[in-house]
């Protein structure tokens, strides 16, 4: 009898334990997929753009034609004259020579009496290349522009979670969603601070023996006075691995953990109308530098070159965490709400390039440092 007993409750206990698998494995679902709302929020901000230009540093290069207003708004305020023979030694250089280019009471100027101009019978006329000189230029070859860069915006778009279940609680995680247009606000203005030491020629050769103190600061491009810089379509798939707490079919409300790494991909970059025309002013200007032109540079002339804007933004891959929770609403639906965060960020780089030479005229990179910070609430199914 007590045999056939133990035999009865080892039974028993067989049958329970079936059931009890039975269930589990009834419970236990594969797959999920779940869609919803998706918030992205960068909280990376704005770092400077680096910037390097096709002129040689401490090369000197001609000056050519220049308008008044250019040449004298060249010269330094603490530019001094000396003719070597002790008169108007140490005499500051721009008023002296803003006097020269004065009308007086008869609508000339001394610039025509000392054949400073192109026409010299136009008082108003250009000076002359032929005692301009040549200058050495500094500050345009490359520069750091302090205070400016690139910030991505906020935004919003339809996400999607794909998981493949281990176990009950180990999952794999591929994260994704419509690819969302992106707006990348500017920050700040670039300004070339020009710098040099100019070896004017003819008469003017005669009054600055010594050449003459050049400095002036060329604004390039203000990114922070736009809507928007650029706007780009991002594409950052996520691959996770994830612990969700709990059991299936016993705990309704699961919280879970994830790691892994996620991938950026841009495409589709578009840059304000505006900034693109100020780089191809800007290609313009040390195209002229290059032809030995200078003073057609400072005038904002169009060069010799074909100066066009190619922007290009590096892939990137970084590792993200989440935290998130499941709820489940039947045996198969469920909700789920989590916040993810990645350290990412990427390399902008604008180039100005001539297309009839295929030399690149301006280089700028920045850093753009994305560290987005995403919200997602949405609706899944299990199976």
């Amino acid at each position: 009898m007590t045999k056939v007993y133990g035999l009865k409750k080892l039974t028993l206990a067989t049958s329970f334990l079936m059931l009890a698998n039975m269930s589990y494995a009834d419970e236990f679902k594969r797959f999920s997929v779940s869609a919803g709302w998706m918030h992205v929020m960068p909280q990376g901000k704005a770092n400077p753009f680096n910037i390097n230009t096709a002129v040689k540093p401490n090369k000197q290069y001609g000056i050519g034609d220049i308008s008044q207003s250019s040449f004298l708004g060249s010269i330094t305020d603490t530019a001094t004259m000396d003719d070597g023979q002790g008169i108007g030694n140490n005499m500051l250089a721009k008023p002296f020579l803003t006097q020269i280019f004065e009308k007086d009471a008869t609508g000339g100027n001394f610039a025509q009496m000392l054949e400073l101009l192109v026409d010299n019978g136009n008082p108003d006329s250009a000076v002359s290349g032929a005692v301009t000189g040549t200058t050495q230029i500094n500050g345009i070859d490359q520069w750091t522009a302090q205070g400016t860069g690139l910030e991505a915006d906020d935004v919003d778009t339809l996400g999607l979670m794909f998981n493949y279940y281990i176990n009950d609680n180990v999952s794999l995680q591929l994260m994704g969603g419509i690819p969302p247009k992106v707006d990348i606000k500017g920050k700040g203005e670039i300004v070339a601070n020009m710098t040099g030491f100019a070896a004017p020629g003819g008469m003017l050769s005669q009054l600055f023996p010594d050449g003459l103190e050049i400095g002036k600061d060329i604004p390039i491009t203000n990114l922070g006075n736009k809507s928007k810089a650029a706007s780009v379509r991002a594409w950052t798939p996520a691959f996770e691995a994830q612990y969700q707490f709990g059991k299936a079919g016993v705990n309704k409300f699961r919280p879970y953990v994830g790691a892994g790494i996620m991938y950026a991909h841009f495409t589709d970059i578009k840059l304000d109308s505006q900034i693109e025309k100020d780089l191809v002013a800007a290609g313009h200007m040390v195209q002229n530098i290059l032809d030995n032109q200078a003073g057609a540079a400072l005038d904002g002339k169009k060069s010799s070159a074909t100066p066009y804007v190619k922007v290009k933004t590096d892939d990137a891959f970084a590792p993200i965490i989440s935290l998130g929770a499941t709820y489940d609403i039947t045996k198969n639906w469920y909700g789920v709400a989590s916040v993810s965060y990645s350290k990412m960020n990427n390399k902008t780089t604008i180039d100005v390039i001539d297309s009839k030479s295929g030399n690149r005229l301006i280089r700028g990179t920045s850093k753009i440092d994305i560290d987005p910070l995403i919200t997602y609430v949405g609706v899944g199914y299990r199976f």
